[in-house]
């Protein structure tokens, strides 16, 4: 078929809709440039090799299992269009109710004892077995991922000299593939006599769910060479190989082939379009993908939300999702655990709690990624005991749920509660990953867990096998700081086995911050001024030090350099929930409705902590706020939402403050004290952690 070369990367999706002529498809050297994959190509030999299936061996034999001894088996060569000849002599029929229990087994799904009978069968001799045997085998093998099992089976086959059909062939083929085994895979794939669609679906999906989407590319223009069509699940396999590599041309021309081909209103392929236009950047064209689907699915649904939220419009996907509740969709448990993740954004333990009863209700109560997502919610949100009572009722919990926990213990000051879990992780047999060493060493830095630490991180290599990355070694430096050795967290930082990392010199800073090291300090801020230099908190952060340190000449230069490069400091922000309503406020605002009485409020609060020892500190040290926020220090935006939530709550209430900065030095000083005077309980989560204040103390040690 003569298709006329299209491969337009901005094409609309008017565009898309309206092109009369079929598109031939991108080519190989298109990708390449697109993506500069040319150091990455292997050569890629196209000739058909013909070689009987008998002689294929499995190539990871030699280094993995070795079969059991068994009787040397007859040499039997199998050509194409040729019947095999076998010594019936050489082969035992094995009784047909044995092969029977085997694809009873196998039908009851019990691959397990499936293989152990095949196992039996194997070592009392060479016995064959018909095709029914081997497909119900294959099945064994897919169903546990048994490599082993793939391993045995296979040579088995082979030993027995089955010539099998195209049915069977396609059938090993997957196994290999299902099982992960795809350098075998590849080469059954390319001694196949003959290959129909279903074999080239299952190789080409093979190399997309392993990642390598290249040679998918390259294996799928070789299919359409000779095959000139597609049908709807290549599509949709390749429309997510695009997705992979982020290359939207690529995508477009696919809807376009999918379109002219027919296949391009299959519901899959639909939801398979708008996840690539999502992650390729389009949301726009998402959407309209998503219009124009003539029956909207669950799965489609769950697409476009996820695609909104991916691009930060969590309150647009949050409408998607009420949408979709009214449209009379089926809603399933990962809809929930995409809107609870939406609600953690936006901070709203309404919507949340919401979602949670939803959950529930539609009978996913019990659901391991829902309930994960609600204990991350809660502890990120200040309900550290919601976050335990959802994780103990969690039936079965993998390693991302006892993360979840174990992360929001650390976050909220609870260092001994999270190494506790910790420890109760290993107990039960849970094999902790590089996030769980995270999360753990985290909460011994926020606590001041040193010996704990230290024992935590030695043990990574050591008894686990986890080489320490970047941020591990950063939760150590803020260890070391946190107890002011600022010279062996520096020597730390020097002795890494790679090169030190934005957050690792952040560590530093924070430590010379507290501890008043103004020239280390400076060192550190410049280095994450060279390392991020569009990044306005290191400009900040450096301008603090100068003017701390009274260099001011080098402070006029960041302000001159803040100006050239465009770069605005914007306005320290504080939210705070009344009566499930968020109220916003910025520091010395003086818009809201209950401004009077907020002001005042707050003047009596500072008169009432100064008997207490409050002295207002007009110099300090903070990443996130400029001068003009010095100015209004006694009215900072935190210091504001408090005195509205104590106006408009009972005496009783906790209240909960959440910052788009870091918290100063003065009103951490400050609000300790309002929690003293007020007896409340005042949870403030600002850029770095949760602060709980309570009796005049704070979680964080008074180290941030």
């Amino acid at each position: 078929m003569d298709i006329p070369l299209s491969r337009n990367q901005n094409m609309s999706m008017d565009q898309i809709q309206s092109n009369c002529g079929l598109p031939h498809l991108f080519s190989v050297d298109e990708i390449l440039r697109e993506k500069s994959f040319s150091q990455r190509l292997l050569p890629f030999n196209r000739r058909k090799r013909r070689t009987p299936f008998s002689q294929i061996r499995c190539s990871s034999l030699e280094q993995g299992l070795q079969p059991r001894p068994k009787p040397k088996p007859s040499t039997i060569e199998l050509n194409v269009g040729k019947e095999a000849q076998v010594n019936e002599t050489q082969l035992r029929k094995p009784s047909s109710e044995l092969c029977g229990q085997i694809e009873k087994l196998v039908f009851f799904k019990r691959y397990h004892e499936a293989l152990e009978l095949f196992e039996i069968l194997e070592l009392n001799g060479a016995y064959d077995m018909d095709s029914e045997t081997y497909d119900a085998l294959v099945s064994a093998c897919i169903g546990l991922k048994s490599i082993r099992g793939v391993k045995k089976v296979f040579n088995y086959m082979i030993n027995s000299g089955l010539d099998p059909d195209e049915y069977l062939r396609n059938r090993v083929l997957l196994m290999h593939v299902k099982c992960g085994m795809m350098i075998d895979a590849r080469r059954l794939f390319d001694e196949m006599p003959e290959k129909n669609i279903l074999s080239w679906n299952t190789i080409i999906g093979g190399l997309v769910d392993a990642g390598d989407y290249f040679e998918a590319f390259r294996l799928f223009l070789m299919m359409w060479q000779d095959f000139s069509d597609a049908g709807s699940r290549m599509f949709v396999t390749m429309i997510r190989a695009s997705a992979g590599l982020g290359l939207i041309f690529a995508g477009r021309q696919l809807h376009s082939c999918s379109l002219k081909t027919g296949v391009g209103g299959d519901v899959f392929v639909a939801c398979a379009l708008i996840d690539m236009y999502s992650k390729c950047g389009s949301i726009e064209d998402a959407q309209c993908v998503f219009d124009q689907m003539p029956e909207k699915t669950t799965v489609g649904w769950n697409s476009i939300i996820a695609g909104y939220a991916l691009h930060g419009y969590s309150e647009e996907a949050l409408s998607m999702y009420y949408e979709m509740r009214d449209s009379g969709v089926k809603i399933d448990n990962f809809t929930f655990s995409i809107i609870i993740r939406i609600c953690a954004r936006l901070a709203s333990l309404e919507h949340a709690k919401q979602a949670h009863a939803g959950l529930v209700r539609h009978g996913f109560g019990l659901d391991i990624v829902a309930n994960t997502a609600l204990v991350d919610l809660y502890s990120k949100w200040g309900r550290i005991e919601d976050a335990k009572h959802v994780f103990d009722m969690m039936p079965h919990k993998n390693v991302i749920s006892w993360n979840a926990l174990i992360a929001g213990y650390g976050n909220h000051g609870r260092g001994v509660e999270a190494v506790e879990m910790f420890e109760r992780m290993l107990h039960e047999g849970m094999v902790p990953n590089h996030v769980t060493f995270l999360a753990v060493l985290s909460a011994c830095s926020y606590s001041g867990l040193s010996d704990r630490g230290w024992e935590i991180f030695e043990s990574m290599s050591r008894d686990h096998k986890i080489k320490p990355r970047a941020m591990h070694y950063a939760c150590m430096i803020e260890l070391l700081g946190r107890e002011g050795l600022l010279d062996e967290a520096f020597a730390l930082i020097k002795d890494a086995p790679f090169k030190p990392t934005v957050n690792m010199w952040a560590a530093l800073l924070t430590a010379c911050r507290v501890h008043k090291n103004f020239e280390l300090g400076k060192f550190a801020a410049e280095k994450l001024y060279g390392m991020g230099p569009e990044k306005l908190s290191n400009y900040v952060v450096l301008l603090n030090i100068y003017n701390r340190s009274g260099r001011l000449e080098e402070a006029a230069a960041v302000i001159q350099t803040l100006k050239r490069r465009g770069l605005r400091m914007l306005p320290a922000c504080s939210w705070i929930e009344i009566k499930k309503q968020p109220y916003g406020f910025i520091s010395g605002d003086k818009c809201h409705a209950q401004s009077k009485e907020i002001y005042q409020k707050l003047d009596e609060l500072m008169l009432e902590i100064s008997k207490h020892g409050y002295v207002p500190q007009d110099k300090f040290l903070l990443p996130d706020v400029d001068e003009q926020e010095e100015r209004v220090l006694l009215y900072h935006s935190e210091k504001l939402a408090i005195a509205f939530g104590l106006i408009n709550t009972s005496d009783w209430t906790p209240l909960q403050i959440v910052q788009s900065h870091r918290i100063c030095g003065d009103c951490h000083s400050a609000i300790k004290l309002i929690a003293l005077v007020t007896r409340r309980e005042i949870v403030v989560r600002d850029a770095s952690r949760f602060h709980h204040f309570k009796d005049g103390s704070c979680s964080c040690g008074d180290y941030w």
